[in-house]
């Protein structure tokens, strides 16, 4: 802020920053619900602070330059911190980053390097452990820095967190607070995006939010389902142990079982430290977790209460903060991609911009309600993102840049690769293609048909069917009874034997059984369960493709949604000629009759590696002899089969005091 201003002019941007800021707090510590980008909240809280600078009369103990963060949320009980946990100030450049050495120096009086220790900056919440004689006691948000949120019992469902310290290696302090950041590895972060659309969830925008949601789930149920984990980075207060420097506390933490980051680096001085932070920002991308900055920390703990804090930071550590992964851009149009599942998404088509070092031109815009709810248009100008190797996403429009010419965007009703009609039930996200050999999904159905759950063809690898498909010797699923040997003595990598050999394991599936063949084609919601379910309830597959959708629903495992897509599936005549193709070319099956009903009632669980089954052929087994199996422990499990290297059901069944057998007694309970 260069331009002069008036004192008069100063109180009143200062009155109008700390209101924004203030309401932005709100939104992103309380609420969870973010409105502006990292970069654009620490452009704000700069322009307050220079102003604050150059007139000091304005300062005020409650100006958000005085506090740490938020007020902590009222829903969870209130808990003071022994020591304040304070955030650290920013430094977005070189020249800022030599600044803050340049001030400790002056501090010291002296010019001697100072040795620095360079840490990750890990996008999670910050949370405190305490812990008191090696057990897990109190867990806390850091919340405004001087009280934050119990959240104890969601803390004890993070799989890292270990409830009591190890002291095989060195004595454990009879208390020990321990500082650190919650965080969501970036695939799983994904995964529990993909899994919360498929449900008709709203989707996080980043995994800070999904962390900082999950910790603030009132039942530890819901916690307990999502994948949290943790580093540890500090302490607060300490009994029965002091320690030299900050390197020394992340070496010993690991010794009581405490997960620590491996990405740090004890630096000499401040331009090996700088050095440090290219070579992190260059490895960014790679890293499994995202992290926006690095922590620069002055290493000697005597050194650091030399240097002390100020009112909202330690003067001893800052964050040089990464370029952010956003930009502005122009959405020139909106196509519909058909995936390899036949859901169309919709992608916008952008005028390119580079992001963290990467052209982006493109970006998903997931489906019509995220279209609907974010008020996304074409020619829209907007906010896009890219962390980490996520896949660039729309924040926003820039509504304000609007002229007129935006134009709204619906999903077509017909297929775009193969016309065929395209499937959205109301109480779903997700718009599907309803053919099953539309080219898009072709290569997916195939693999899927050729599984060993499904047909089960011996050799029938995701490459060969690619080869297969690419060559268009198969064009359907069907066309792979048609395959000769010849066929595949053209394809790389086949010789006369494993031609044969697959041409024997094709022939040999011919014959299979109406769950199989059921689950094979690749019906949305029907799995291998399900596919048991309709094999014992129809005589045939002519007698599933011709019910209605009121006799599905009196099947007690199947609601609506998978009754719509069972019949919106056989309603297909594409799908009706598959099916008529199949066993034209020499499909049979046979219904999978129970031999008896020695496990009727009894529900079992398996865990650990099995000898002589797989999981799921285990699985289909008690169900075929009047048994449900299921993939989790809980008061209605009859019997744990355990198997080699049993998982933490083992210790669950033990604490429910259900009856645990071997695989040998599985084996002789079944026969």
């Amino acid at each position: 802020m260069s331009k002069k201003i008036s004192k008069q002019q100063a109180k009143k941007e200062i009155q109008k920053l700390r209101k924004e800021i203030n309401h932005h707090n709100y939104l992103y510590y309380v609420r969870n619900t973010p409105k502006i980008s990292d970069q654009e909240y620490d452009n704000l809280f700069n322009q307050l602070k220079e102003l604050e600078n150059k007139f000091p009369e304005f300062k005020t103990s409650t100006s958000p330059t005085q506090k740490v963060g938020a007020a902590p949320q009222s829903e969870f009980k209130n808990i003071k911190h022994s020591m304040p946990m304070l955030s650290l100030s920013n430094a977005f450049n070189e020249k800022e980053v030599i600044d803050f050495d340049k001030k400790l120096k002056r501090i010291l009086k002296k010019e001697k390097d100072i040795e620095y220790i360079a840490e990750p900056k890990f996008d999670g919440l910050a949370v405190e452990l305490i812990y008191k004689n090696g057990i897990f006691t109190q867990g806390t948000t850091r919340g405004d820095g001087i009280t934050g949120e119990d959240i104890t019992e969601n803390l004890k469902t993070i799989p890292s967190i270990p409830l009591k310290l190890r002291d095989k290696e060195l004595k454990i302090p009879s208390l020990i607070e321990v500082r650190g950041e919650v965080y969501i590895n970036k695939k799983d972060f994904e995964k529990l995006n993909k899994h919360r659309e498929k449900k008709e969830q709203s989707t996080f925008a980043n995994p800070r939010n999904a962390a900082a949601g999950s910790l603030r789930q009132l039942d530890p149920k819901i916690t307990a389902k999502r994948p949290l984990n943790i580093f540890l980075y500090g302490i607060g207060n300490i009994k029965d142990k002091s320690f030299k420097t900050q390197s020394q506390i992340l070496s010993v933490l690991p010794k009581w079982g405490l997960p620590v980051n491996k990405n740090v680096k004890i630096c000499k001085n401040i331009h090996k430290t700088i050095d440090h932070y290219k070579k992190l920002n260059n490895m960014r991308e790679n890293l499994p977790y995202e992290i926006d900055g690095m922590v620069i920390k002055v290493n000697n703990l005597k050194l650091q209460e030399k240097f002390g804090e100020i009112s909202r930071s330690p003067r001893w550590a800052i964050a040089y903060k990464f370029q952010p992964l956003q930009a502005k851009t122009k959405i020139k149009k909106i196509i519909a991609q058909v995936g390899r599942t036949g859901a169309l998404t919709p992608v916008a088509i952008m005028k390119p911009v580079k992001i963290g070092g990467v052209t982006i031109s493109r970006s998903t815009l997931h489906n019509q309600n995220e279209i609907d709810k974010k008020d996304i248009r074409v020619n829209d100008t907007v906010i896009i993102q890219r962390a980490g190797d996520v896949i660039p996403e729309v924040v926003k429009p820039i509504k304000k840049n609007r002229t007129g010419k935006e134009k709204k965007y619906t999903l077509p009703d017909r297929c775009p690769i193969c016309g065929a009609k395209v499937f959205k039930s109301e109480d779903q996200a997700v718009a599907r293609c309803t053919n099953i050999s539309c080219p898009a999904i072709l290569k997916e159905s195939i693999k899927h048909f050729c599984s060993k759950g499904a047909i089960d063809i011996e050799g029938m690898g995701d490459k060969i069917v690619e080869q297969l498909v690419e060559e268009k010797i198969i064009k359907d699923v069907a066309d792979i009874y048609k395959i000769k040997r010849q066929d595949l003595l053209n394809l790389e990598r086949f010789a006369e034997k494993s031609a044969q050999n697959l041409i024997d394991a094709i022939q040999k599936s011919k014959k299979t059984t109406l769950s199989r063949l059921i689950y094979a084609l690749g019906i949305r919601h029907v799995g291998e369960h399900l596919a048991r379910i309709l094999s014992k309830n129809f005589p045939n597959l002519k007698s599933l493709q011709k019910t209605k959708e009121k006799d599905l629903l009196k099947i007690k495992e199947i609601g609506p949604e998978v009754a719509h897509s069972i019949i919106n599936f056989f309603n297909e005549k594409q799908n009706e000629k598959l099916i008529d193709k199949l066993i034209k070319n020499g499909v049979t099956y046979r219904k999978k009759s129970k031999e008896s009903n020695i496990l009727s009632g009894k529900t079992f669980v398996f865990t650990g590696s099995l000898k002589n089954f797989t999981r799921n052929e285990a699985k289909e087994i008690v169900e075929n002899l009047g048994g449900n199996a299921s993939s989790s422990i809980s008061s209605k499990t009859n019997f744990l089969v355990i198997g080699e290297n049993p998982g933490s059901k083992y210790d669950k069944a033990k604490e429910l005091e259900t009856e645990i057998i071997s695989e040998e007694d599985f084996r002789k309970l079944i026969k």
